[in-house]
Protein backbone atom coordinates (compact mmCIF):
# COMPACT_ATOMS: atom_id res chain seq x y z
CA UNK A 1 0.00 0.00 0.00
CA UNK A 2 1.85 3.17 -1.17
CA UNK A 3 1.82 6.59 0.48
CA UNK A 4 1.75 10.01 -1.06
CA UNK A 5 2.41 13.51 0.16
CA UNK A 6 1.56 16.62 -1.83
CA UNK A 7 1.07 20.38 -1.89
CA UNK A 8 -1.66 22.13 -3.86
CA UNK A 9 -1.78 25.89 -3.27
CA UNK A 10 0.31 25.44 -0.18
CA UNK A 11 -0.82 21.82 -0.06
CA UNK A 12 1.85 19.16 0.17
CA UNK A 13 0.76 15.58 -0.69
CA UNK A 14 2.50 12.55 0.62
CA UNK A 15 2.78 9.16 -1.07
CA UNK A 16 3.92 5.58 -0.82
CA UNK A 17 5.40 4.15 -4.02
CA UNK A 18 4.08 0.77 -5.17
CA UNK A 19 5.21 0.89 -8.79
CA UNK A 20 6.66 3.15 -11.45
CA UNK A 21 3.07 3.83 -12.63
CA UNK A 22 1.78 5.31 -9.36
CA UNK A 23 2.39 8.84 -10.57
CA UNK A 24 0.86 10.15 -12.79
CA UNK A 25 -1.71 7.39 -13.46
CA UNK A 26 -3.31 7.66 -10.02
CA UNK A 27 -4.41 11.25 -10.71
CA UNK A 28 -6.90 10.04 -13.29
CA UNK A 29 -9.59 9.22 -10.73
CA UNK A 30 -13.04 10.75 -11.23
CA UNK A 31 -13.38 14.40 -10.21
CA UNK A 32 -9.67 15.18 -10.12
CA UNK A 33 -8.56 18.20 -12.28
CA UNK A 34 -5.99 16.16 -14.20
CA UNK A 35 -6.66 17.95 -17.50
CA UNK A 36 -5.51 21.41 -16.31
CA UNK A 37 -1.73 21.70 -16.66
CA UNK A 38 -1.66 24.75 -14.40
CA UNK A 39 -3.13 22.70 -11.56
CA UNK A 40 -1.05 19.61 -12.25
CA UNK A 41 1.31 18.44 -9.56
CA UNK A 42 5.07 18.80 -9.41
CA UNK A 43 6.72 15.56 -8.34
CA UNK A 44 10.14 14.52 -7.09
CA UNK A 45 11.43 11.85 -9.49
CA UNK A 46 14.46 9.55 -9.33
CA UNK A 47 17.23 10.89 -11.53
CA UNK A 48 18.61 7.42 -12.30
CA UNK A 49 15.24 6.29 -13.71
CA UNK A 50 13.55 9.33 -15.25
CA UNK A 51 16.56 11.38 -16.35
CA UNK A 52 18.93 8.79 -17.79
CA UNK A 53 19.31 10.53 -21.15
CA UNK A 54 18.37 13.83 -22.85
CA UNK A 55 15.15 12.45 -24.38
CA UNK A 56 13.82 11.10 -21.06
CA UNK A 57 14.92 14.26 -19.28
CA UNK A 58 12.99 16.42 -21.75
CA UNK A 59 9.89 14.22 -21.49
CA UNK A 60 9.79 14.14 -17.69
CA UNK A 61 10.61 17.81 -17.37
CA UNK A 62 7.55 18.53 -19.52
CA UNK A 63 5.62 16.40 -17.02
CA UNK A 64 6.68 18.73 -14.17
CA UNK A 65 9.14 16.26 -12.64
CA UNK A 66 12.02 17.47 -10.46
CA UNK A 67 15.14 15.25 -10.63
CA UNK A 68 16.33 13.93 -7.28
CA UNK A 69 19.52 11.92 -6.77
CA UNK A 70 18.78 9.07 -4.40
CA UNK A 71 21.32 9.17 -1.60
CA UNK A 72 22.25 12.76 -2.52
CA UNK A 73 20.97 14.18 0.76
CA UNK A 74 18.38 16.79 1.65
CA UNK A 75 20.50 19.73 0.54
CA UNK A 76 21.13 18.58 -3.01
CA UNK A 77 20.63 21.12 -5.80
CA UNK A 78 17.11 20.29 -6.95
CA UNK A 79 15.63 20.31 -3.44
CA UNK A 80 15.92 24.09 -3.77
CA UNK A 81 13.76 23.88 -6.88
CA UNK A 82 11.16 21.93 -4.89
CA UNK A 83 11.22 24.70 -2.26
CA UNK A 84 10.66 27.29 -4.99
CA UNK A 85 7.57 25.42 -6.16
CA UNK A 86 6.24 25.39 -2.60
CA UNK A 87 6.97 29.11 -2.33
CA UNK A 88 4.82 29.62 -5.44
CA UNK A 89 1.93 27.81 -3.75
CA UNK A 90 2.22 24.85 -6.11
CA UNK A 91 1.24 21.27 -5.44
CA UNK A 92 4.29 19.13 -4.75
CA UNK A 93 3.98 15.36 -4.65
CA UNK A 94 6.62 13.30 -2.83
CA UNK A 95 7.19 9.65 -1.93
CA UNK A 96 8.71 9.94 1.57
CA UNK A 97 9.93 6.33 1.74
CA UNK A 98 12.14 7.08 -1.25
CA UNK A 99 11.80 3.71 -3.00
CA UNK A 100 9.40 1.26 -4.64
CA UNK A 101 7.83 -1.25 -2.25
CA UNK A 102 5.35 -3.90 -3.38
CA UNK A 103 5.21 -5.71 -0.05
CA UNK A 104 2.06 -5.35 2.05
CA UNK A 105 3.93 -4.43 5.22
CA UNK A 106 4.00 -1.59 7.77
CA UNK A 107 5.36 1.75 6.57
CA UNK A 108 9.14 1.88 6.95
CA UNK A 109 11.12 4.73 8.44
CA UNK A 110 10.73 7.76 6.19
CA UNK A 111 13.55 9.70 4.60
CA UNK A 112 14.09 13.22 5.93
CA UNK A 113 13.59 14.97 2.57
CA UNK A 114 9.86 15.54 2.98
CA UNK A 115 10.24 16.79 6.56
CA UNK A 116 13.01 19.17 5.51
CA UNK A 117 10.76 20.68 2.83
CA UNK A 118 8.01 21.25 5.40
CA UNK A 119 10.44 23.02 7.74
CA UNK A 120 12.34 25.03 5.12
CA UNK A 121 9.30 26.20 3.13
CA UNK A 122 8.57 29.94 3.72
CA UNK A 123 4.90 29.07 4.33
CA UNK A 124 4.13 25.80 6.09
CA UNK A 125 2.47 23.57 3.49
CA UNK A 126 -0.72 21.60 4.01
CA UNK A 127 0.25 17.93 4.06
CA UNK A 128 -2.33 15.59 2.56
CA UNK A 129 -1.69 11.84 3.00
CA UNK A 130 -2.78 9.37 0.32
CA UNK A 131 -2.45 5.60 0.21
CA UNK A 132 -3.36 3.31 -2.63
CA UNK A 133 -3.30 -0.38 -3.43
CA UNK A 134 -3.39 -2.20 -6.75
CA UNK A 135 -0.63 -0.61 -8.82
CA UNK A 136 1.70 -3.41 -7.74
CA UNK A 137 -0.56 -5.71 -9.80
CA UNK A 138 -0.66 -3.34 -12.77
CA UNK A 139 3.15 -3.12 -12.95
CA UNK A 140 4.65 -5.91 -10.80
CA UNK A 141 8.41 -5.69 -10.25
CA UNK A 142 8.92 -9.46 -10.57
CA UNK A 143 6.49 -10.38 -13.33
CA UNK A 144 8.75 -12.39 -15.64
CA UNK A 145 12.18 -13.66 -14.56
CA UNK A 146 12.56 -10.83 -12.08
CA UNK A 147 11.58 -8.10 -14.55
CA UNK A 148 8.59 -5.79 -14.97
CA UNK A 149 6.09 -6.51 -17.78
CA UNK A 150 6.72 -4.58 -21.04
CA UNK A 151 3.26 -3.00 -20.76
CA UNK A 152 0.89 -2.28 -17.83
CA UNK A 153 -1.47 -5.14 -17.01
CA UNK A 154 -5.20 -4.50 -17.40
CA UNK A 155 -8.36 -5.28 -15.42
CA UNK A 156 -6.77 -4.74 -12.00
CA UNK A 157 -8.56 -3.21 -9.04
CA UNK A 158 -7.01 -0.03 -7.62
CA UNK A 159 -8.06 1.53 -4.31
CA UNK A 160 -7.09 5.12 -3.43
CA UNK A 161 -7.65 6.43 0.11
CA UNK A 162 -7.18 10.13 0.91
CA UNK A 163 -6.74 11.09 4.53
CA UNK A 164 -7.29 14.33 6.41
CA UNK A 165 -4.53 17.00 6.19
CA UNK A 166 -1.78 16.42 8.75
CA UNK A 167 -1.36 19.29 11.20
CA UNK A 168 2.02 20.19 12.70
CA UNK A 169 2.64 22.46 15.69
CA UNK A 170 6.03 23.49 14.28
CA UNK A 171 6.95 26.07 16.96
CA UNK A 172 6.42 23.50 19.72
CA UNK A 173 8.17 20.75 17.75
CA UNK A 174 11.09 23.15 17.12
CA UNK A 175 11.56 23.83 20.83
CA UNK A 176 11.45 20.12 21.62
CA UNK A 177 13.98 19.42 18.86
CA UNK A 178 16.38 22.07 20.17
CA UNK A 179 16.15 20.65 23.69
CA UNK A 180 16.72 17.08 22.50
CA UNK A 181 19.65 18.08 20.28
CA UNK A 182 21.77 19.43 23.15
CA UNK A 183 22.91 15.92 24.07
CA UNK A 184 23.02 14.56 20.52
CA UNK A 185 26.32 13.15 19.25
CA UNK A 186 26.65 12.44 15.51
CA UNK A 187 28.93 12.64 12.50
CA UNK A 188 28.27 16.03 10.91
CA UNK A 189 27.28 16.32 7.25
CA UNK A 190 27.94 20.05 7.19
CA UNK A 191 24.31 21.16 6.87
CA UNK A 192 23.66 24.93 6.80
CA UNK A 193 21.62 26.59 9.55
CA UNK A 194 17.89 26.95 8.81
CA UNK A 195 17.76 30.69 9.35
CA UNK A 196 14.06 31.36 9.99
CA UNK A 197 14.00 28.66 12.70
CA UNK A 198 17.61 29.20 13.84
CA UNK A 199 18.30 25.46 13.70
CA UNK A 200 21.77 23.97 13.64
CA UNK A 201 22.37 20.52 12.19
CA UNK A 202 21.72 18.67 15.46
CA UNK A 203 18.37 20.42 15.97
CA UNK A 204 17.43 19.79 12.35
CA UNK A 205 18.02 16.07 12.76
CA UNK A 206 15.71 15.94 15.78
CA UNK A 207 13.13 18.18 14.08
CA UNK A 208 13.05 16.14 10.87
CA UNK A 209 12.87 12.89 12.81
CA UNK A 210 9.82 14.00 14.83
CA UNK A 211 8.00 15.26 11.73
CA UNK A 212 8.80 12.09 9.80
CA UNK A 213 7.60 9.89 12.65
CA UNK A 214 4.31 11.77 12.82
CA UNK A 215 3.79 11.37 9.07
CA UNK A 216 4.74 7.68 9.28
CA UNK A 217 2.19 7.05 12.04
CA UNK A 218 -0.59 8.80 10.10
CA UNK A 219 0.26 6.90 6.94
CA UNK A 220 0.33 3.56 8.75
CA UNK A 221 -3.16 4.16 10.16
CA UNK A 222 -4.35 5.10 6.68
CA UNK A 223 -2.69 2.01 5.21
CA UNK A 224 -4.55 -0.21 7.67
CA UNK A 225 -7.80 1.57 6.81
CA UNK A 226 -7.12 1.05 3.11
CA UNK A 227 -6.60 -2.67 3.65
CA UNK A 228 -10.14 -2.96 5.01
CA UNK A 229 -11.50 -1.37 1.81
CA UNK A 230 -9.63 -3.80 -0.44
CA UNK A 231 -11.03 -6.96 1.17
Amino acid sequence: MPIHFFVLSDLDPLGYLLSLLDDPVMWGFDGFPSGDSNLARWVLAAEDICFKNPLLSYFFRLGKCIPITRGGGIYQEHMNEALERLSDGAWLHTFPEGKVSQVDAPIRRLKWGTASLIVRAPITPIVLPIVHKGFEEVMPENYWFGRRPPFPLCNKKINIVIGEPIEFDLPKMRQTAISMSRNLHFSSKGWPIVSHYDLDEAAQRCFYTSISEKIQNVMERLRCLGRSFSK
